[in-house]
């Protein structure tokens, strides 16, 4: 019996609320606290796999309250169904919530052992870091610190204020000395007129790409900024299938994309998607810096072999130490996200229960 004809015979979701250890501050929003939705999900034979996700209120029309409902109407839906029957209904009706079927699909995915996540290798990869500072004397701190702690890639959010947002990255730029790279990201924060101000007024020293300057639906905006900007432009939000991102591939200015698995629904999406970028010469860079361990360590996996830069898969740093949901949580030294090799994803069941806001168990 192949494991395709196995039968799900239990869900079980979470929603979780886990404390940060300091606020994270995007152009739309600021988090004091990550809200994943887990699902953990069994099957007749004894396989169990977990898969997790973030809805982040403001990024798109998705919203936490809409995903956990769909999560449960789901899980009704595939409970007593074959693996194969269950991953085409979440197919099916994955465009209602694309983030929350994520968590469920890749849930089966680890049940089925795919083999990126089966694989046993030890793993060390480059992470990128976020940085908060906004005054000089801070900037100047916080670049030691995070240069000291080894990260050579840095992201610097702007988005509000352009004449601000030129002088903090001047700033940075004056201190940073060559120790690290800049990854700008405006979070869609600009107008197309303030974004093609902003890009004007940069230097390119050290800077190796700006991320979603304007709206995620304005591609005419996004496309104007790019072809005036001297650094390479990277979409993020408006890039959710093939088609966008074969879409982006034609934009004078557009360098890259920023893929993140809970946009592209399972891990065999996600990785198709990378191989067709690469084949339109577009760079990916790929992570969500919103996710926590299961979905950091998924995406490191995936990125194991196809990414060659900076991962944005950190959300796990960002996360409070005692909060975190792992018996053997990921760990990082000197700018890398290490992973033993035969490490196996190991639940603390007593924090689980802990950070838990809501949970329900689907099964007959």
């Amino acid at each position: 019996m192949v494991i395709s004809d196995n039968i799900i015979s239990k869900v079980t979701i979470y929603r979780l609320d886990v404390p940060l250890i300091k606020p994270y501050k995007l152009s739309y929003n600021t988090f004091n606290s990550f809200e994943p939705l887990l699902v953990h999900i069994e099957d007749d034979q004894g396989n169990e796999g977990w898969g997790e996700q973030h809805i982040s209120p403001g990024s798109s029309s998705e919203t936490r309250d809409g995903g956990w409902t769909f999560a449960r109407v789901i899980s009704s839906l595939i409970l007593n169904k074959t693996i194969h029957d269950a991953k085409k209904i979440i197919l099916s009706h994955s465009s209602i919530s694309i983030v929350a079927s994520s968590a469920i699909y890749t849930a089966i995915e680890a049940l089925e052992k795919n083999d990126i996540l089966n694989n046993k290798s030890s793993l060390k990869l480059k992470l990128l870091t976020s940085f908060n500072a906004e005054e000089e004397t801070e900037i100047k701190d916080e670049l030691d610190k995070v240069t000291e702690q080894g990260f050579t890639t840095i992201k610097i959010k702007v988005g509000k204020d352009v004449s601000a947002d030129i002088k903090k990255i001047n700033n940075i730029q004056t201190h940073l000395n060559g120790r690290a790279t800049l990854r700008i990201d405006a979070n869609r924060g600009y107008s197309k007129k303030d974004g093609c101000k902003f890009v004007q007024g940069l230097k390119p020293n050290f800077i190796e790409l700006f991320e979603q300057p304007c709206d995620a639906n304005d591609w005419e905006a996004n496309a104007a900024v790019a072809k005036l900007s001297h650094i390479p432009i990277m979409l993020d939000e408006p890039i959710c299938s093939i088609k966008d991102i074969k879409k982006a591939s034609r934009i004078e200015g557009v360098g890259l994309c920023k893929l993140k698995l809970k946009r592209f629904l399972s891990i065999t999406r996600l990785k198709e998607a990378i191989k067709f970028a690469h084949e339109l010469g577009l760079k990916i860079v790929l992570g969500d810096g919103l996710g926590t361990e299961i979905n950091c360590w998924m995406e490191a996996r995936i990125a194991n072999s196809l990414i060659d830069n900076a991962g944005e898969y950190n959300g796990f740093l960002k996360i409070d130490p005692k909060a975190r949901i792992l018996l053997n949580p990921l760990k990082f030294e000197k700018g890398f996200l290490m992973i033993s090799e035969n490490w196996k994803l190991e639940i603390d069941r007593d924090k689980l229960e802990k950070y838990s806001i809501n949970k329900e168990e689907i099964y007959k």
